[in-house]
């Protein structure tokens, strides 16, 4: 692709994400984001290249939380944006195999942490699936797959999914196996089992919202898109 018109898709949906990251509903506010930029996220990895799509959601959510400040350690957890963004990307061009090894290194890594123990098993059962649909398409014939699923727009769908999943488990990276909890909030126990139990019931409900806006603006999208990319 390029340079210029590189240049020129990443400031568009970093525009974008600053928009979305800086609109703000009080009652949408629980949960892992804060704004509206789990709309963008996926949608950016869509139509970019994994690097593109990192540095416009990075651009994005430095500005945006610039913007409408919500504490410092929040652009610790907000990384997982750009990264979440880069892995639709890669799960959308086919290298579901690189994605299933990052998936596979953060959900382990927050297993073998003796907190995790300790936290409702059920409080993450959209990461579960988000991992499940991960190695079925890992393990599938990925031509044929592939082709069925980009012809049906499943694919939208599933790599805003599994973008978003991945958003959230590093965040839950910070949170628990980093002890952020701890060192940043100092939530005993009790807190932080209550913040499993509101998360597991919220948050899925914005990755629903976004993976359908994904299947219904991702092809539209990167139909308006195709031309600057060729």
């Amino acid at each position: 692709m390029n340079s210029s018109i590189s240049v020129s898709l990443i400031s568009v949906f970093a525009a974008l994400t600053i928009v979305c990251d800086v609109i703000i509903f009080p009652q949408l506010s629980s949960g892992v984001w804060y704004g509206l930029v789990f709309l963008i996220e996926p949608l950016s990895g869509i139509v970019l290249e994994p690097k593109e799509a990192f540095l416009s959601t990075l651009i994005g959510v430095l500005v945006g939380h610039t913007l409408i400040p919500r504490g410092m350690e929040e652009f610790l957890f907000t990384l997982g944006a750009p990264l979440g963004a880069a892995v639709s990307s890669l799960f959308f061009r086919g290298y579901q195999k690189s994605v299933l090894f990052l998936f596979t290194g953060l959900l382990g890594i927050y297993v073998v942490n003796p907190i995790s123990w300790i936290l409702p098993i059920w409080g993450m059962w959209d990461i579960y699936v988000a991992y499940i649909v991960t190695l079925l398409m890992t393990i599938l014939p990925q031509n044929e797959t592939a082709a069925k699923l980009k012809s049906s727009n499943i694919l939208f769908g599933l790599s805003a999914l599994i973008g978003l999943e991945t958003d959230i488990l590093f965040r839950i990276f910070i949170f628990i196996p980093c002890q952020a909890y701890r060192y940043i909030y100092g939530f005993p126990i009790e807190v932080l089992q209550a913040i499993w139990v509101s998360g597991a019931l919220i948050t899925p409900l914005k990755v629903a919202a976004a993976t359908l806006l994904s299947i219904i603006l991702g092809p539209r999208i990167l139909k308006a898109f195709k031309p600057m990319q060729v």
